[in-house]
């Protein structure tokens, strides 16, 4: 699934002429429950003005964090480490 992701982004990207995009080494996958869906909706609609007082960065970790999850730091935001 994730090759199918991959593949055509980055070429979409390449061919776009955008020399900034690349893939971080790690990936991670999660489902989000039918009762939430509204609520992701939301978040997602509201993202720009949430990530004025949390980082992308900041919020991933703390996600990771608060549902216990393993992680290593050299595949979290591997370009911005």
């Amino acid at each position: 699934m994730i090759q199918k992701i991959k593949i055509p982004s980055s070429y979409k990207m390449a061919r776009i002429g955008s020399k900034e995009f690349h893939w971080q080494k790690g990936y991670g996958a999660y489902t989000v429950s039918q009762s939430k869906l509204e609520t992701v909706k939301k978040y997602i609609q509201n993202q720009q003005e949430h990530h004025r007082t949390m980082t992308v960065q900041e919020e991933y970790i703390k996600f990771l964090e608060k549902y216990e999850t393993e992680y290593d730091l050299k595949y979290v935001w591997d370009y911005w480490w």
